[in-house]
C-alpha cells in the first residue's frame, strides 16, 4: 500500500504574519499621507492625477486617484478603514491582497469614469476601501470557514453602515466610485474563493491512496 500526502497550502493561501501585514499597511498609509503633503505644498497640483470623468486621456488616472485626497479631512476620514480593512485582507495572503486591490481599484475607477458627470475629477481611496469591505463580507459566505465568517460578521457590525455610501447622497462624495469598489470586492471574492468541483483522485496525484 502506498500513500501520497496532500500538498501544503499554495502561495495564494499562505497567510501573512500580523507584524508584517501591519508594517505593509503602515507604509501604504504613509504613502497616502505623503502624497497629500506633496499635494498641499504644490498648491493641489497632484489633483490633476485624479480620474477625469469620461475623458479618454484620463483613464490611466484610475490607478493614481486612490493615492490622492481632497484635503486632510478627506484623508483622515479614509485612514482608519483603509488601514483596518486592508490589514484584514492582507492577513489572508499577500497575493489575495494584491488581486483584490487591483480588481477593486480598476472596477471602482471605471465606474467613476463612466458614471460621474463630465468635467468632474474623482479622488480618494474610498473605492478601494469599499472593495476590501465587500471582499471580506463575501469571502466568509463563499468559504464558510468559521474564522472568516466571524471576521465578516465583525466587519459588518463595525463598518456595515458604509454600505449606504453606494447610493447617491451628499454632494462631493463619489457614490459611483463606492459602488464600483463594492462590485470589485465581490468579484474578487468570487474569483478567489468560489467553490470548484474536485476531480476524482488519480495515481500520482496528491491525495491518492492506492494498494498493490
Amino acid at each position: 500500500m502506498s500513500t501520497v500526502q496532500p500538498a501544503g497550502p499554495s502561495r495564494v493561501d499562505r497567510p501573512v504574519p500580523a507584524v508584517t501585514a501591519a508594517l505593509v499597511m503602515v507604509i501604504a498609509l504613509g504613502v497616502l499621507w505623503l502624497s497629500e503633503l506633496v499635494d498641499q505644498l504644490s498648491g493641489n497640483q497632484l489633483d490633476y492625477y485624479g480620474i477625469h470623468a469620461r475623458e479618454l486621456d484620463g483613464l490611466p488616472e484610475i490607478y493614481t486617484a486612490p493615492l490622492l485626497h481632497g484635503g486632510w479631512e478627506h484623508l483622515m476620514a479614509n485612514s482608519g478603514p483603509f488601514f483596518v480593512l486592508g490589514l484584514l485582507v492582507l492577513l489572508g495572503g499577500a497575493l489575495r491582497w494584491v488581486v483584490t486591490t487591483l480588481i477593486s481599484v480598476t472596477v471602482s475607477g471605471l465606474a467613476a469614469w463612466v458614471l460621474t458627470p463630465i468635467g468632474t475629477i474623482v479622488l480618494g481611496a474610498s473605492g478601494l476601501i469599499f472593495g476590501w469591505l465587500t471582499y471580506l463580507l463575501v469571502r466568509g459566505i463563499l468559504t464558510r470557514r468559521p474564522a472568516q465568517v466571524i471576521m465578516g460578521i465583525a466587519v459588518l457590525v463595525v463598518y456595515g453602515g458604509m454600505i449606504w455610501g453606494v447610493l447617491p447622497g451628499a454632494a462631493g462624495i463619489s457614490w459611483q466610485a463606492h459602488l464600483g469598489g463594492a462590485a470589485g470586492g465581490i468579484l474578487a471574492a468570487w474569483l478567489l474563493h468560489r467553490r470548484r468541483s474536485s476531480p476524482a483522485p488519480t495515481p500520482g496525484r496528491p491525495g491518492y491512496v492506492g494498494g498493490r
